[in-house]
C-alpha cells in the first residue's frame, strides 16, 4: 500500500515501517509522503495522553455526577427552581460523561489499531485513510470517500 502510495508520489525509497506496535508501514493516500518514525510517534503518544485525559475526565465526571444523585434525594424542601437546576445539571453531567466514554472507546479504538497494524486502513474499502487526515483526526476509521458516502445516508 504505502509503497504503491510512495511511487505514485514520486519518492522511490520504500514507506518506514511504523514503530513499536504496528506490523508494517502505515498506508498513505496518493501524493502523501510516507510515514516517518517520528510521526507516528507523534500520533500515538497524542492518543496516549488523550486516553489519559478521557480516564482522568471520566472519574471525575462520575464523581460529580454521583454527587448530584446523592444531593438530589426524593426533593423535599427544595423549591422548583433548585429541583429544576439540580435536574438540569444532572442531565448535563450524564451527557459529558456519555460523549466522553465515547471519545475513549474511539481513542482506544486507534490505538488497538495501531497494535493490530490496521491503524490508517479504512474499515469499510481497506484503503489507506490519509496521513494528513490521521493526522487531524487520529480517531479517523474511514477514509474520506467512505466517510462522505456515511455522512450522505
Amino acid at each position: 500500500m504505502a509503497e504503491q502510495a510512495s511511487a505514485a508520489s514520486g519518492a522511490g525509497a520504500p514507506a518506514t515501517p511504523a514503530t513499536k506496535g504496528t506490523t508494517g508501514p502505515l498506508g498513505v493516500a496518493p501524493g502523501e509522503d510516507p510515514w516517518t518514525p517520528a510521526e507516528v510517534a507523534e500520533v500515538r503518544s497524542g492518543l496516549e495522553a488523550d486516553r489519559d485525559r478521557l480516564v482522568a475526565e471520566i472519574a471525575t465526571t462520575e464523581r460529580e455526577l454521583q454527587d448530584l444523585l446523592r444531593g438530589g434525594g426524593d426533593g423535599a424542601g427544595n423549591d422548583q427552581a433548585d429541583v429544576g437546576s439540580n435536574s438540569l445539571e444532572r442531565d448535563s453531567e450524564m451527557s459529558l460523561a456519555a460523549n466522553q466514554r465515547e471519545l475513549l472507546v474511539q481513542v482506544t479504538k486507534a490505538l488497538d489499531r495501531m497494535e493490530s497494524g490496521t491503524y490508517g486502513e479504512c474499515e469499510m474499502c481497506e484503503q489507506p485513510i490519509g496521513k494528513m487526515r490521521l493526522m487531524a483526526f487520529p480517531r479517523a476509521t474511514l477514509c474520506m470517500t467512505c466517510k462522505q458516502r456515511e455522512e450522505r445516508r
